[in-house]
């Protein structure tokens, strides 16, 4: 009888051990999957987005967000809670952006931000809406290729796709780090540095309204797409935030967006078509 009671023990105990590690399973996938409920329940989404990246994303002299990534946005807003104005900017820097969503400051990151092997790994990103390269602005462009880089100095912000391409690929290089875009600009101005690396497409977009300076290096690296991106593992908001971004591709929307906040910056210099991505599909 003794050893029947220890037998029973024993099964009760596994049975208990089973339900508790399918309860914390359950609470963990809750947890995971809770990030779309989290959002409908405040009726407020928040957003992730640069104040000092013009075109792309910054702050008027209102104090008002405007730029590309400002107005797809407020569309995905108007798309997830009826109402473009139920969302709150939050200002980024590109080496916290990251950061931002780890740490629940943000849902969702629409900050230029480049997708890339080593971020997917931190980082859950949705459909891209842009495509993208390095390139390399300077005075009159006369830095054309990256060998004339040589024993001068390299301006780049940290956190960037320049930053890590630069660091890895050329680590004797002399480079010059900021935070902030406007800081790494004004230094390329003051000739604290000969050149300045960073997305081409806002390269060209500054060098068109800051003569004599032009991009030397047009394309350099990989071709890669920008694309907005969620906390890793935030899968409901992740799947509802790429049904929204093809329901806008369908609609031809990121090309109204182009013709908003970008056409009059470049001009007949880059065509739509050869910037922006329309998702029709998953």
């Amino acid at each position: 009888m003794k050893k029947f009671f220890s037998i029973l023990t024993m099964i009760f105990i596994g049975v208990f051990f089973v339900a508790c590690g399918e309860n914390t399973q359950a609470e963990s996938t809750q947890k995971t999957d809770d990030s779309l409920s989290k959002i409908i329940e405040r009726d407020k989404v928040i957003i992730g987005v640069f104040g000092d990246k013009p075109p792309f994303g910054y702050v008027d002299s209102n104090g008002v967000n405007q730029g590309f990534d400002i107005y797809i946005a407020k569309q995905v807003a108007k798309e997830l809670l009826g109402d473009e104005n139920k969302l709150e900017f939050v200002l980024v820097e590109a080496q916290n952006r990251v950061e931002f969503l780890k740490s629940n400051k943000v849902d969702i990151i629409f900050a230029n931000f480049t997708k890339t092997k080593e971020r997917e790994e931190v980082v859950d990103f949705a459909l891209p809406y842009m495509k993208v390269a390095l390139g390399v602005v300077s005075k009159n462009g006369d830095i054309k290729n990256v060998d004339e880089l040589k024993d001068k100095t390299l301006i780049v912000n940290k956190g960037t796709t320049a930053d890590f391409y630069f660091s890895e690929h050329y680590p004797d290089m002399n480079i010059l780090k900021f935070d902030q875009n406007t800081e790494a600009f004004l230094a390329l101005k003051d000739n604290r540095g000969e050149a300045l690396a960073h997305d081409n497409l806002l390269l060209f977009a500054w060098a068109n309204a800051n003569p004599p300076y032009e991009v030397g290096i047009t394309h350099l690296g990989n071709d890669d797409v920008i694309a907005p991106a969620v906390k890793k593992g935030n899968t409901e908001l992740l799947n509802k935030l790429n049904e929204i971004l093809v329901k806008l591709g369908k609609e031809n929307f990121i090309h109204k967006a182009y013709d908003a906040t970008l056409s009059e910056v470049y001009g007949t210099n880059i065509t739509a078509d050869s910037v922006v991505i329309e998702n029709t599909s998953l």
